[in-house]
């Protein structure tokens, strides 16, 4: 097996795409149980709001809407990608170690540090 070759930096580890398999997989993953949570609890939502109108402070379906939106932006499925392959070090090379994302959660428990921006 060979590794992927990039112009700026020539083959990747294969560590390196061991690593990021993993990642995307557990990030993959992650996306999928929460659409299976958010799926029925804005229905509920949505059911509640639509019977007995917004609750004291709102629509509880826009209270889940955004709960999902925080995940997804936390999980930040793809982001990363497109400086992955360039940077010579995959995904991490394409996020900062303790940003307020899983990947950067994940980078800072492997690297041991924080980086700054």
């Amino acid at each position: 097996m060979r590794a992927v070759d990039t112009p700026e930096t020539g083959p990747l580890p294969k560590h390196v795409l061991i690593r990021d398999l993993v990642i995307l997989q557990l990030k993959l993953w992650m996306d999928g149980v929460k659409d299976i949570v958010l799926s029925p609890l804005s229905l509920g939502a949505g059911v509640l709001d639509i019977l007995f109108g917004p609750a004291s402070d709102g629509h509880r379906l826009y209270k889940v809407m955004a709960l999902g939106e925080r995940f997804d932006l936390w999980l930040n499925l793809y982001d990363a990608t497109g400086r992955a392959e360039s940077s010579g070090e995959g995904l991490f090379g394409g996020s900062r170690a303790g940003e307020e994302t899983l990947l950067g959660r994940v980078e800072k428990a492997v690297k041991g540090y924080e980086e700054e921006e």
